[in-house]
């Protein structure tokens, strides 16, 4: 679906369904350098179980007008923006990465917004690697190679795909590279400098569904659960060898976690 915000043509992801006005939204959130396409599993399966699916591409993502945004904050409300311009009154948020920093701030920003709210490969702060910061703001190809080397658990470099001949780790590169130019850098950068998840999470009223994983490098378990301890109505499911790029490498497990939680 194509709506337009601030005169901006932006663009979400339906799960391949179209929802009734009656059954609850989900908004998924993607994140840095990536678009609507990193939910094609989570939303279709979503989508057919009842509920209202928008895999949001953020702006200058996927097919959504740009430039990107440069802080999380402005992410933020730019999700209340769409979801008031899709006419979408509350909803449940599932983010990933910088997608799950955003529905934090969106759930601290506008919360009779946010019904529900699913953390994806969180931790209380994300600090980019500074060589990672470089690369990705002169962009170059290393760039996405670094998200995907440190962003993947072992057993997805070499396979692991959950469809015969495909490859995680190739498929996650491709989608990287396809960003355009200066989004990596920039989503990166906004990652790096975002400093209130705390205080955000302190502000979280809604029920919440955490989903890390144990060999996450990107954001760690242990920052993750800390992040957890600040939210007062929390679940946390923790995905066994797996790295950061949870719903990609481990789809079928982190169905299984919003199953009940979602729908």
């Amino acid at each position: 679906m194509e709506i337009i915000i601030e005169g901006k043509k932006s663009h979400a992801a339906t799960g391949g369904r179209k929802g009734k006005d009656d059954e609850p939204a989900v908004v998924f959130i993607h994140g840095a350098g990536m678009d609507r396409t990193a939910w094609q599993l989570q939303s279709r399966n979503v989508a057919h179980n009842g509920c209202r699916v928008f895999a949001v591409d953020l702006p200058g993502h996927g097919r959504s007008e740009g430039p990107p945004l440069k802080s999380i904050a402005e992410m933020a409300d730019w999700v209340a923006l769409f979801m008031d311009a899709s006419e979408t009154e509350s909803a449940i948020i599932v983010g990933h990465s910088m997608g799950a920093l955003i529905g934090l701030e969106v759930a601290a920003r506008h919360p009779l917004k946010v019904n529900k709210l699913v953390l994806i490969g969180i931790s209380e702060k994300m600090p980019v690697h500074p060589d990672l910061l470089a690369t990705a703001k002169a962009n170059q190809p290393l760039g996405p190679e670094l998200v995907v080397f440190w962003g993947l658990g072992s057993n997805s470099q070499i396979g692991g795909h959950r469809q015969p001949g495909l490859w995680v780790q190739g498929a996650s590169i491709t989608l990287l590279m396809l960003s355009k130019s200066g989004v990596l850098g920039s989503d990166l950068a906004a990652s790096n400098s975002y400093q209130d998840g705390l205080k955000a999470a302190e502000k979280i009223l809604c029920p919440v569904k955490m989903i890390l994983s144990e060999n996450d490098k990107m954001t760690p378990l242990k920052s993750g659960v800390k992040l957890g301890q600040a939210i007062a109505n929390v679940g946390v499911d923790i995905i066994p060898n797996c790295g950061h790029m949870i719903m990609l490498e481990r789809s079928e497990e982190v169905y299984k976690s919003m199953k009940g939680f979602v729908f």
